[in-house]
């Protein structure tokens, strides 16, 4: 089936960049499903990723109603090339170890990286509840507390692995090294987000950095876990030049839509 094209219209964009991180996370955090360390652990990820899910689905159908086309949410989840997605690079990276000799995907790069995703996406929501787009604003005040609970939950799994045993604190130390240096681009302003200030749409990125820093600081230090050296490093996902993992992620996502076009079960 074709690839569709979305509006290349900075409101567009900027409701994009939020559900397509949400969308890649929650596909991500769908991987540990029936791999968890512990069977309550198992259910809590399963969770969390249909809350992301939710405010995936709820973010795409509000872009597919500001986009002159009208794509649906399916339609938008699937049907985009690589380019056309803008989520955080950090999202697509791999949670869960497929081998051996793989990078990252040990259950500490989940935790870690649900903190870092959490604490950013529930600054975004506060600031966004008072956004000019009303429901922008009605999405964020659900989206708000759901994040808040993700906060939570991955700050006591930080605290509980960094401040654990000698290998538990070695392995999250390691997960917190490989997600770090992708952090910077979560602040980065462009044109994008010089629009959403200017129209009251919602936050720069850069003025959530130092709450951000402040909030995953506080649980590093209960953690015992020391924040990497400052990286020149920037990853480019919200502009859509993405990681090498990121076309194998929609390889899976979009294999049936692409197979049985319009398919519903």
């Amino acid at each position: 089936m074709n690839s569709i094209a979305v509006s290349a219209s900075p409101h567009v964009r900027y409701v994009l960049r939020l559900a397509d991180t949400c969308l890649i996370h929650a596909q991500r955090l769908s991987e540990w499903c029936g791999h968890a360390p512990v069977l309550e652990e198992d259910i809590a990820m399963t969770n969390l990723s249909l809350d992301l899910m939710g405010q995936a689905r709820a973010l795409l159908s509000h872009a597919g109603s500001l986009d002159g086309q009208r794509w649906d949410e399916d339609q938008l989840a699937f049907l985009r090339d690589e380019r056309h997605y803008f989520n955080l690079t950090l999202a697509e990276q791999p949670m869960r170890r497929s081998s051996a000799h793989s990078p990252g995907g040990d259950f500490a790069d989940a935790v870690v990286r649900n903190l870092i995703l959490a604490v950013w996406f529930r600054l975004h929501w506060q600031a966004l509840a008072a956004s000019s787009d009303a429901e922008l604003a009605a999405i964020a005040g659900k989206a708000l507390k759901e994040s808040r609970y993700h906060e939570e939950h991955a700050a006591q799994w930080v605290i509980r692995l960094g401040d654990g045993t000698e290998v538990s604190h070695a392995k999250t130390q390691a997960a917190l090294d490989r997600a770090w240096a992708y952090t910077a681009e979560m602040f980065v302003d462009d044109d994008t987000d010089a629009y959403a200030q200017a129209q009251g749409l919602g936050p720069l990125r850069s003025s959530l950095r130092e709450a951000w820093q402040s909030s995953v600081q506080a649980v590093l230090d209960e953690a015992t876990l020391s924040v990497p050296p400052a990286s020149s490093f920037l990853s480019t996902g919200s502009r859509g030049t993405h990681s090498e993992h990121m076309g194998f992620i929609l390889a899976e996502m979009q294999y049936l839509q692409r197979a049985y076009p319009g398919g519903r079960w």
